[in-house]
Formats: structure tokens, sequence, C-alpha cells
């Protein structure tokens, strides 16, 4: 079937820290030019959307934040039909607290509904100790994301599913994660978008996120070996994306 609506990730196919890479824009402005819609989905949940979009700007890319879908909306979007108006004890930044704000959640330290740890730069040893003393109380876990580590121009650093494993290894309660990999971040945006998922494309540079979350939600799924993922690498996994391109440069002339 002809794909009508697009999924992407940004680190790795649009972007390469603050770089945009070579053909994104040529690619966003052929989306754009036929009317396609698209989401970028990220499982940062640091930056709200239009801190993102301002980010994607200076690196020359123009996308509106409503065409920007993050771990942390995902988040907010499953909290808001789960426990409407309910309460929660945020670890993270203002990625997560104002989107769960949006939602209508209410932040708090006493005897919240959820303890969310999302992504964050500057751990609070505190904050942490208090969401494990919330959890053994009784809070439910929830993590935006899980992914262990996140890039920087110095190398890896430690990310949510990191801490959460610390947090997981204090009380003994697993977090529910929310984002890439699960196919619940990628049905929420496909809900954002009102758009189907047998229509729809999900491109990706890593297989162990974006290609089997992509493949678990029914979706066409693009591998690009802009970012960190290698032909060789990608033989090893058990599952095929359904195309493996260099770069999204590659498909402009396909649409």
């Amino acid at each position: 079937m002809a794909i009508e609506s697009w999924l992407m990730d940004m680190d790795g196919v649009l972007v390469h820290e603050a770089e945009a890479l070579p053909g994104a824009d040529r690619w966003l402005a052929r989306l754009r030019e036929l009317g396609l819609p698209f989401l970028l989905l990220t499982n940062n949940s640091i930056f709200t959307r239009r801190d993102l979009a301002a980010r994607l700007r200076a690196s020359g890319l123009d996308v509106p934040e409503e065409s920007i879908w993050t771990s942390a909306s995902a988040t907010a979007r499953f909290l808001e039909t789960q426990r409407p108006n309910g309460t929660a004890f945020v670890v993270g930044e203002s990625g997560i607290s104002t989107q769960l704000y949006q939602a209508g959640y209410t932040l708090t330290d006493n005897d919240p509904d959820y303890v969310v740890l999302g992504e964050t730069r500057t751990y609070s040893f505190e904050r942490i100790t208090q969401a494990i003393r919330l959890i053994a109380g009784g809070a439910r876990f929830i993590a935006t994301n899980p992914d262990p580590t996140g890039p920087s121009p110095s190398g890896p650093l430690p990310a949510t599913g990191s801490v959460a494993a610390l947090i997981t290894r204090a009380t003994g309660v697993e977090p529910y994660f929310v984002g890439k990999p699960n196919p619940l971040m990628m049905r929420s945006a496909l809900n954002a978008l009102e758009a189907h998922s047998e229509t729809t494309a999900m491109i990706g540079d890593r297989m162990d996120t974006d290609i089997v979350a992509g493949l678990e939600a029914g979706m066409e799924t693009i591998l690009v070996l802009s970012g960190v993922t290698t032909r060789e690498e990608a033989e090893r996994f058990p599952y095929r994306p359904s195309r493996i391109v260099d770069s999204v440069a590659d498909l402009v002339d396909d649409l």
C-alpha cells in the first residue's frame, strides 16, 4: 500500500548532535511539498517540543513543534487515559513536567499516584531517594524510556534506563516504560497524526528501538545507516526492516 504518513526518529536520521545530516532538509521539504503528514519521534524527554523545534531550527531544519512527538508526550497521553487529573512526582526536566501539567496532572511529593522518571543531566540524589520511598509506599512507577545511555560530544551518558535500574534495585519494582520500543508510543503517535499503521512508515537508525517498535506496530520500517547502526550489525538481529538505505536523502526521489 502507498505510504501516506511518515514517522521518523530525530538523532541519526535528521540530525547528529547539533548538525543537520545531509539531505534532511530536502527530505522534509519534499514531504511538505506533497502535503504528506509526518511526526518526528524521540525518546528524549529532557526538552519540550518547543525547545526541540528551536534546536532543529538552529541546525537549519524548520519543523513546527506540533510535528514533534517525544516520550514525554506519549507518557503524558498514557497517564491521561489511565488516571485523568491524577498526581505525579517527577524526576526529570521541563520536557516531562510540562507535558504532565498540560495533561491535567498535579505535580506533588505527597502520596502521588505515580512516580514518573524522565531523562535529565542533573539527577538529584535527594529526588531519587524520594522516588524510592514513594514507590516503596505504593506509588506506581513509570519511566519515559528504557535507553540506558545517551550520546554527548564527550561520550555516553547514563540515561533513564540506568537510573530506573537503580530505583528498581532499591525497591524491587519494575517501571512501565512508555517510550520506544514500546508500541504504545507508536500508537500514540499514529493517533496524534490521525494515521493508520498500514499506510505509515517508520524511519530510524536503531534496530532495537525504532525498527522493532515500527514492526510491532504494523508499519513499514526503513533503517538508515546515517546513525549508529551498520548494515552488518542490522543482519545480526532476528527481525529485518522493510528497507535499508544510506540516509533519508535516498528516499526523496521515491516519493
